[in-house]
């Protein structure tokens, strides 16, 4: 009995102080990351910039959702759809709210659901369906029934957008494929009447198209570029983007990915950085929206970063491609940060009367353009090698991992793998087993002792 009560005490205080922590520090950040809440008030926005429609040209439809959608699985497909200049295309939600992408990017929609329909009169050409957490059902609803509605047209998911997409049950009797963690964490397994493929980067079955995890679906958005504008025209865009892995738009096989040991370096960082740095990402009018992408994709989404948009603009801040930025922070109120982000190839001049402003209040942060000198490299490259020496190889190499971004060439240097989300565990180990010893000792032997019986024998009475 006295073992049991001694087990139960060290599990439990491992439980608490351990598994306890570790368990709010990932739900935590896992939240910041999926749902990250504006902390200063949505301003009064008017001026958004909406594309001129073509009516000879398609339309390719973006989804946004409530409460989040995935930045790189919206960002990088509207980016290269709308690189071809063949494409009317358009950012849509079920309505025209501000709405967030992952790791706190704010956006105004070009139109609502409905509005959409009005101004085309029939289904868009193109549907692409990123990954949105269906978590409010109320919410998400309009979603799912606006695909539903159009399940006719050519629909496109991205990474966990093909959750998305067999939520619609658009994909019984279809082969499809979705982000390796879905497979691993049995996500697909509720939708048993889709053939899942993991063996491929994307898979076209019909009127569907749908991709693997992230950097996946470029490939599939130049296989349907290619399908629909030629293969020059495809072989064009990922050129422009310094692309390196075209040749899995012509064969899509790859080894799968899984969820293994590595898992460890993104779950220790989720859980036990506590002291998650601050970078600022600088908006500034004619960005290039991929580029921007990569701030929230390879920093935010490690664990490690909290990014906080900046800008003084009293209106959208509008990107190369037209889409509408909604700043969280001013200049003037902006959070100290430990970095600044100005992304893009052509920052320093795009961006040139914004830093000076910047500079000329006294931040404490200094601008870092980030794509200086990757002219001739894929955006994520930069930011991946960076995250290195700000982090750790091990969280680079993970972030890659994440992105499903097979890129063997990428030169990580800095430490081998975070102290902090390494030591912090050892330490609350260690605590929590002085802690249960403190609690034997002071509680349990202590109280055991005090109940002994001490039976001392009586010899030789003899009354008198």
């Amino acid at each position: 009995m006295k073992f049991l009560l001694r087990v139960v005490v060290y599990v439990m205080t491992f439980v608490i102080l351990f598994a306890g922590i570790g368990a709010f520090g990932y739900i935590h950040s896992n939240h910041a990351y999926w749902n990250p809440t504006r902390q200063t008030p949505v301003p009064a926005l008017q001026n958004v910039s909406i594309p001129e429609h073509h009516p000879k040209k398609p339309t390719v439809a973006v989804l946004l959702s409530d409460p989040t959608t995935e930045v790189f699985d919206f960002m990088v497909p509207y980016e290269m759809f709308a690189m071809t200049e063949s494409y009317n295309v358009y950012a849509v939600a079920p309505d025209k709210n501000v709405k967030t992408l992952s790791g706190g990017l704010d956006l105004m929609p070009h139109y609502s659901l409905d509005e959409l329909d009005r101004l085309l009169g029939k289904s868009p050409d193109l549907i692409v369906i990123p990954a949105m957490p269906m978590v409010d059902e109320a919410k998400y609803k309009p979603v799912r029934e606006w695909i539903q509605k159009h399940s006719d047209t050519k629909l496109l998911s991205i990474c966990a957008g093909g959750l998305n997409l067999a939520d619609t049950g658009l994909l019984r009797g279809k082969e499809a494929t979705t982000d390796w963690k879905s497979f691993d964490y049995h996500e697909v397994d509720k939708y048993p009447e889709t053939k899942w493929r993991r063996d491929v980067r994307y898979v076209a079955d019909g009127n569907i198209v749908s991709s693997a995890a992230l950097t996946s679906g470029i490939d599939a958005v130049l296989y349907v570029i290619s399908q629909q504008l030629g293969e020059p025209m495809a072989e064009k865009i990922a050129k422009e983007m310094n692309y390196p892995s075209y040749h899995f738009v012509k064969n899509p096989k790859a080894d799968p990915y899984g969820v293994d040991r590595t898992e460890w370096v993104f779950t220790l960082n989720q859980a036990f950085q506590w002291n998650k740095k601050s970078a600022g990402v600088l908006l500034y009018n004619g960005m290039d929206d991929g580029a921007l992408a990569t701030i929230f994709d390879t920093y935010a989404a490690s664990g490690t970063t909290k990014v906080y948009t900046i800008s003084d603009a009293k209106r959208p801040i509008v990107t190369k491609h037209h889409l509408n930025l909604v700043t969280r922070y001013q200049m003037s109120n902006a959070p100290k940060l430990d970095r600044l982000f100005v992304p893009g190839v052509g920052a320093e001049s795009l961006a040139a009367a914004d830093v000076k402003q910047w500079n000329n209040m006294g931040n404490n942060a200094v601008p870092e353009f980030i794509h200086r000198g990757s002219a001739d490299r894929f955006i994520f490259d930069a930011p991946l090698e960076d995250l290195a020496k700000q982090e750790d190889v091990r969280t680079a190499q993970y972030g890659a991992k994440r992105l499903e971004y097979r890129a063997a060439y990428l030169k990580f240097e800095g430490k081998p793998f975070s102290y902090e989300a390494f030591g912090i565990p050892v330490l609350l180990c260690l605590a929590a087993l002085l802690t249960a010893y403190c609690i034997d000792r002071r509680f349990i032997r202590r109280h055991l002792t005090s109940n002994k019986l001490h039976i001392i024998p009586i010899t030789g009475f003899s009354p008198k």
